[in-house]
């Protein structure tokens, strides 16, 4: 559906996308991820034409889109400030992109109240705008954006002026109607969770370039590099040499699966594979700051010796704050990553610019 080739973009002294090769198949939704400044959003414009390549392709069912405008590239965008008509009701707005290219206005009427079914607001063709709450209008954006059945759709921080409770639950739906739909999607937001429940593939950028590609399990699982790792919210991340089945950090040994890659490398070990047990048994640590997280708590960990390490703990069994524990890691929750060199280097943590 959509082919990028080596597509680069520059900013004066600063390439915002540096040589980009993406691939969308037909009705694969694909979330493009990064931090401020990562290129995620200047992809989305010059796959929509409205920022040119300096140099590269852009291919939509293999055609080259080159010189092609906006509005001839059967592809519907859909903004994270909705950008609603304010002076058309519900009906006016969905229409709109319908009477753009000449739909009969018995054709208008159907598929409106089709696509206000679909997501969720039947009957609503008469409503105005402004008596809608922040979710009625994303949802009214979305129908919009559908109507005229764009070959792609593309979503720029689709619900990122929601509450967190709201687009936990939008999130679900987009991805209900998407499939129902059978649309192909490029999203682009900075929204790991919102990614994640919503793509088939994700894409990480960073200064311009993809960082790593793979589903979401693929890339939770196995983040390709330090940056990923941080990216993704995980602050266990230090350098450490592997040999055979252990590897020396600033935590002493710290298991890791077989077959692991040796030599420098970098580690990351997941907060749910730090396991907390008396003083006696592991690396001794005192407790600090504890975070409820819904079905589990973190808690940060001070060692006498070497950085703070972060685990994860169930409410029935999370220790007091200053109290002194034990540590082991779980081989099973420890991912060898690569060299040592992004290792301290903090990248801005869970990306939420």
């Amino acid at each position: 559906m959509l082919t990028l080739e080596d597509v680069t973009v520059r900013f004066v002294r600063r390439a915002a996308l540096d040589a980009v090769d993406l691939r969308i198949a037909e009705h694969e939704i694909v979330c493009v991820l990064g931090p401020s400044g990562s290129g995620k959003s200047t992809l989305l414009r010059v796959v929509a034409g409205l920022q040119p390549p300096d140099m590269g392709r852009v291919l939509l069912e293999d055609a080259d889109q080159a010189g092609v405008p906006v509005h001839r590239r059967g592809v519907g965008l859909m903004f994270q400030d909705h950008q609603l008509f304010p002076q058309r009701d519900v009906g006016g707005n969905v229409a709109f992109g319908l009477r753009m290219r000449g739909e009969s206005r018995g054709e208008q009427r159907r598929r409106v109240a089709e696509l206000l079914d679909l997501v969720g607001l039947p009957g609503a063709e008469r409503r105005a705008v402004a008596t809608l709450s922040g979710g009625e209008q994303q949802r009214v954006a979305l129908a919009r954006a559908l109507a005229p059945r764009p070959r792609l759709l593309m979503l720029d921080e689709p619900l990122g002026q929601l509450d967190r409770s709201l687009r936990e639950r939008l999130v679900v739906e987009l991805r209900g109607v998407f499939a129902q739909l059978g649309t192909t999607v490029l999203a682009v937001t900075h929204d790991q969770g919102e990614a994640f429940a919503l793509a088939d593939r994700v894409v990480v950028m960073r200064d311009g370039r993809v960082a790593q590609t793979g589903t979401p399990v693929e890339v939770w699982q196995r983040p390709a590099s330090a940056f990923v790792a941080r990216f993704l919210g995980f602050d266990n991340v230090v350098p450490a040499t592997v040999r055979g089945d252990a590897a020396d950090t600033p935590w002493g040994k710290v298991p890791v699966p077989a077959d692991s890659p040796q030599g420098s490398r970098t580690l990351l070990v997941r907060p749910a594979g730090v396991r907390l047990g008396a003083p006696e048994d592991g690396l001794r640590c005192t407790v600090g700051a504890r975070t409820f997280r819904g079905s589990h708590v973190a808690v940060l960990l001070r060692p006498t010796d070497g950085p703070e390490v972060e685990a994860e703990c169930a409410l029935r069994d999370v220790p007091d704050e200053g109290a002194t524990v034990g540590i082991s890691f779980a081989a099973e929750d420890v991912v060898v990553l690569a060299d040592t060199e992004e290792a301290a280097a903090p990248t801005g943590g869970n990306g939420a610019n």
